[in-house]
């Protein structure tokens, strides 16, 4: 009989399953039925036992059925193994999840103490979430986008948060994948020049027990229970998730929108030793997860516990969830949370080459899609900015930071030049292009681009953590109130800077990534870590949806995208670019690390992008050559130009505090 593939399998007779575990002595699948209350299991031992692989056939089984499995083995935590019959796990190839966890006590996998204390025997069927048979799987549909890197601008949102206030939507659909799709919302993605949305984590969720203890949810999702299973929170009406998943895919790609999945394979909803019994726990802990020697977990992520990207059993979860939301549900390519993770096997140093990561990179499907990976992970020895091997582009965090500071005043020019010319320094010598550089100012974590303008400190207090939580680390403004305001001239302040470092972002070279609903004017009044609240701190408000700004980004955009010097697909070479001092002269030596210079030029082919981030006017001399005629000025609410008379080379003009002015050569 065959083993592979794992999962639940059905055909015309019945249902093969099939799952990994190393350290069971007996597995058994239960096939559950019922109601609250009223729940009821078949219990069928898989008697086939090869390579670590425990399967069987069960005739008679159809798709919808609820099951989970049961193992029994040893009960060491010292060693991390904690097989325990009493708690159903799901099954991690599951295609589809239902329910909850709704009794925290019933789903650990202890009494008292989870490393001295002795196994749990509370059944824990009723309380947790449970697999569900899924019919065969269907090709995904239709022809794909395929847009070139160098041509890509993401817009990174939330599947829930994003639609859910939207008038538009109808009411049962806000919210959900449905939502999404909707024409109104893909419109408006259009207008703004996205070419691919990079959805926050759809794969099924389970919330930790911290935020159940809190009575929370994990709003971002960055708590996966089933790695090849859309969540069902995202549907419209139960049990229709994978359905509705594929149409949304479908609809953005008749748009020629790609999506790009947000993943995890760095940890799951487990939590450490304290945490749950769901399924990877159970099932073979030491084949799951980076074990310490005295079995408790090695978290190099933050959350309590960290795959083991050395496991056999991993890297192949890993790679075939992957191929089955390409190959299945349509996706076009991954952001890898924590990436640097998926290089360090056993938590050890950081290797590009690691195996799970060239796993990935040489798989003949996951190779022809975008890889983005998250360059760090809850370590100093995780912060892997420009580490990363050919395949992957990388979220840049020297860029958020670089321009994040030029606009408040701080640092160097030298260190902006560098972001804005595509981070040669960091992607070129690996053989990478500037499109590797995912460039980006705000992102779901940290502040909004409207808090960003608005607020220096964190507001978490709602997140009921004593506002320990969410980096200090933010590189913001308020101009001198904190929080909202009701002076106009601090308003007019701090969208004009807002609309400077947007205007920055889509004109820099490499891949820009925008954080949907910051063309909205977004607020989370300075809450930058709203993980665990689902509600209207985090849902996009759409009342400005027809507002200056919106019109402003899709102008941006819409420049770049008509302008190939504008999106170039390799690094400027020596004499290609000019970089342009205010006083009227190249930028060299001592300019780029002066820290009185708040103002540069970059002249690149027909283009000439001038930036002032100071606080005053200032005079700036124009290049030679011209005549330069304006195009974009961030001064200006949609960034239409006053005016559109050439100006002629070495002319002088005034540039306003924190601006942008775009010019074009005749």
């Amino acid at each position: 009989m065959p083993v592979f593939p794992l999962g639940a399998h059905a055909d015309d007779g019945g249902v093969r399953f099939a799952v990994a575990s190393t350290s069971a002595d007996a597995v058994e699948v239960c096939l559950v039925d019922g109601h609250e209350g009223a729940w009821s299991e078949k219990r069928v031992e898989l008697t086939e036992r090869t390579f670590g692989v425990w399967h069987g056939y069960v005739e008679g089984v159809r798709p919808g059925q609820r099951y989970g499995y049961r193992v029994h083995g040893p009960y060491r935590p010292w060693d991390g193994v904690r097989a325990n019959p009493a708690k159903i796990l799901v099954d991690p190839y599951a295609r589809m999840i239902t329910g909850e966890v709704t009794d925290l006590d019933a789903a650990r996998g202890w009494i008292d103490d989870p490393m001295t204390g002795p196994p749990s025997t509370v059944d824990s069927l009723g309380h947790v979430p449970l697999s569900v048979v899924t019919p065969p799987d269907e090709p995904a549909r239709g022809p794909r986008p395929d847009v070139p890197w160098s041509e890509t601008v993401i817009a990174e949102l939330h599947v829930r948060g994003y639609t859910k206030l939207h008038p538009e939507v109808p009411p049962e659909h806000r919210g959900t994948y449905l939502g999404l799709a909707h024409p109104a919302v893909i419109e408006h993605l259009r207008r703004l020049g996205v070419t691919a949305v990079e959805l926050l984590p759809v794969a099924a969720i389970a919330d930790e027990p911290p935020l159940l203890e809190r009575g929370r949810r994990n709003y971002w999702g960055y708590a996966t229970l089933g790695f090849l299973a859309p969540t069902a929170r995202y549907a419209s009406r139960e049990g229709e998730e994978i359905a509705e998943f594929r149409a949304m895919v479908e609809a953005l790609h008749a748009a020629g929108i790609e999506v790009i999945l947000d993943i995890v394979p760095n940890h799951t909803a487990e939590g450490g030793i304290g945490g749950t019994t769901l399924c990877y726990r159970g099932l073979d802990a030491p084949a799951y997860y980076s074990l310490r020697s005295d079995g408790y977990d090695a978290d190099i992520t933050g959350t309590g516990n960290t795959l083991d990207a050395g496991s056999p059993t991993v890297i192949r979860l890993v790679c075939d969830a992957m191929r089955h939301w390409v190959t299945v549900m349509g996706v076009d390519g991954f952001r890898i949370d924590l990436a640097s993770v998926l290089g360090r096997p056993r938590s050890g140093p950081f290797d590009p080459n690691a195996p799970l990561l060239t796993a990935i990179a040489v798989d003949p499907v996951l190779s022809c899609v975008k890889l983005i990976a998250e360059p760090w992970d809850a370590t100093g020895e995780g912060y892997r900015v420009g580490g990363f091997g050919v395949a992957w582009s990388e979220w840049n965090g020297r860029y958020r930071d670089a321009v994040r500071d030029f606009w408040r005043g701080h640092g160097s020019i030298g260190e902006v030049a560098s972001r804005l010319a595509g981070s040669s320094d960091l992607y070129r010598i690996s053989g990478r292009r500037p499109w590797a550089s995912i460039n980006f100012v705000t992102a779901h974590d940290g502040f909004t681009l409207r808090d960003l303008v608005s607020y220096e400190r964190k507001h978490n207090e709602r997140n009921g953590e004593d506002n320990r939580d969410g980096t200090d680390d933010n590189r913001s403004q308020n101009f001198g109130e904190e929080g909202e305001t009701t002076s106009p001239v601090r308003a007019a302040r701090r969208i004009a800077t807002a609309r400077a470092m947007l205007g920055t972002l889509l004109l820099s070279t490499g891949t820009p990534m925008l954080l949907g609903g910051d063309e909205l004017w977004r607020t989370q009044h300075g809450n930058n870590n709203a993980y665990c609240l689902d509600d209207e701190t985090s849902w996009v408000d759409w009342s400005r949806r027809d507002g200056a700004l919106a019109a402003y980004v899709a102008r941006v955009a819409a420049i770049r995208r008509g302008s190939p010097v504008l999106h170039a697909d390799r690094f400027y070479r020596d004499g290609e670019v000019l970089w342009w001092h205010p006083a009227g002269r190249e930028l060299g030596g001592s300019d780029w690390h002066d820290p009185q210079l708040h103002t540069l030029g970059l002249l690149r082919g027909e283009w000439l992008l001038l930036l002032h981030a100071g606080a005053d006017a200032v005079p700036a001399t124009l290049p030679p050559g011209g005549p330069y005629t304006p195009e974009l000025d961030s001064t200006r609410p949609d960034g239409v130009p006053a005016g559109t008379r050439p100006l002629p080379g070495e002319a002088t003009i005034t540039l306003p505090p924190r601006s942008l002015l775009l010019l074009r050569t005749a």
